[in-house]
């Protein structure tokens, strides 16, 4: 049977090779690919992800070769991204403690969700793509949240990429508010590749300076006190799979950490990186 993986994108900009990476592992496999954003418009590319002249401050090189600006640029051009679904429309939002019938609408909430919790076994994988944009609209969005939380209960592997891990810090259950990442090994954006200025987004004319938070910082407390946090740097590639995470620090780790969610769901691989 073919193995079907959910794809979450953000609505502000994706970085193009974070998408085309582990998309290319999955057509190469016969996967089938559905796409999802948090209201249903359509992603689209982050400009510089699509430029190979393109230098990041940080490494002081470009991080896109023409090859993979060529394929990041033909995805973001193709229908494949045009009809996402819509995290609004099918995951429940919370409502406020002080909403008029609270009870009776948490109550509801908590019924939706077993339905989302259904519905996910459609679904052998879960993919958060990174780039700038989801610092806007998928780190603290409670639907999200809910999505990796389902996904962590099926015992189904999440793939998270760069600025998209924050997804994974963030979500944590109501009742004991615990991270998810609590003992578990995981890379992601590092102090060091972060910008001093130039973070910016699609659809807003805004510039944020440098991140609005070290990624870095928030993973070591989250992962804390058995886990840990690998930055790798000075390394080309890092990729950590602690099932049923596997995180992938930032562009250049895009293609290998497609391949290691093949590997987990295909020959069982549980530990890699660590």
């Amino acid at each position: 049977m073919t193995r079907t993986i959910l794809i979450i994108l953000s609505e502000f900009g994706y970085w193009g090779e974070e998408l085309v990476g582990p998309l290319t592992a999955f057509d190469r496999q016969g996967y089938r690919s559905v796409f999802a954003t948090p209201t249903g418009k359509r992603p689209q590319a982050l400009p510089p992800s699509l430029d190979p002249g393109y230098v990041d401050p940080p490494l002081g090189r470009s991080v896109t070769t023409p090859e993979v600006a060529v394929a990041a640029r033909q995805v973001d051009e193709s229908d494949r991204l045009d009809d996402p679904l819509s995290l609004a429309e099918w995951i429940p939002e919370r409502p406020y403690d002080s909403e008029d019938g609270h009870l009776r609408k948490v109550e509801a909430y908590h019924r939706e969700l077993g339905r989302v919790e259904r519905d996910i076994g459609r679904y052998d994988a879960l993919v958060i793509v990174g780039g700038s944009g989801p610092i806007v609209d998928l780190a603290n969005n409670g639907r999200v949240h809910d999505l990796i939380l389902a996904f962590v209960r099926a015992d189904k592997p999440i793939l998270a990429e760069c600025y998209g891990i924050a997804c994974l810090a963030f979500a944590r259950d109501w009742e004991d508010r615990m991270s998810i990442l609590r003992g578990k090994h995981v890379t992601g954006h590092c102090k060091e590749y972060d910008y001093k200025d130039g973070t910016g987004f699609l659809g807003v004319d805004f510039n944020m300076g440098p991140p609005p938070y070290p990624l870095e910082y928030i993973l070591r407390d989250a992962t804390a006190p058995d886990g840990r946090y690998h930055g790798n740097v000075g390394k080309e590639t890092s990729v950590i799979v602690d099932y049923p995470f596997i995180t992938g620090r930032s562009t250049p780790d895009s293609y290998l950490s497609g391949e290691k969610l093949v590997e987990v769901l295909e020959t069982g691989l549980r530990r890699y990186g660590w």
